[in-house]
């Protein structure tokens, strides 16, 4: 049985739903980086990363290329730098509308504090 379109992509969402992947993913935009490059700039322990690798490289998203002893990793394709791009005009876009209603909340008239019978807590 074939597996509908909308829990393909559901998936493949949850799979990218790792901050340590989604950085990978970014590093990797200008082209193979080695994994102690990765190392160094993610800075978490080398097992963790190697898992994220892992489930990146499994999924298809990125390849592993060998160079004698140094292992680096790429992007599969150029449509996830894509991906990531449209995540980040999205991103802008939900913050440049939270900014706006700020602005207006504050320059909104202060409503007037709620009134608390005299004597009492307000509780009944």
């Amino acid at each position: 049985m074939q597996v509908p379109l909308y829990q393909a992509k559901a998936e493949f969402f949850r799979m990218l739903g790792h901050p340590v992947r989604i950085r990978v993913l970014e590093l990797l935009q200008g082209g193979p980086v080695p994994v102690r490059d990765l190392l160094a700039e993610i800075e978490i322990e080398p097992s963790s990363l190697s898992q994220q690798l892992a489930v990146l490289r499994r999924s298809g998203i990125v390849v592993s290329i060998r160079e004698g002893s140094t292992v680096s990793y790429a992007l599969a394709g150029g449509d996830v730098a894509e991906l990531l791009r449209a995540a980040r005009r999205i991103l802008t876009e939900l913050l440049a509308g939270r900014n706006e209603l700020l602005a207006e909340l504050r320059q909104a008239e202060p409503e007037p504090p709620l009134s608390v019978p005299h004597g009492g807590t307000g509780r009944t």
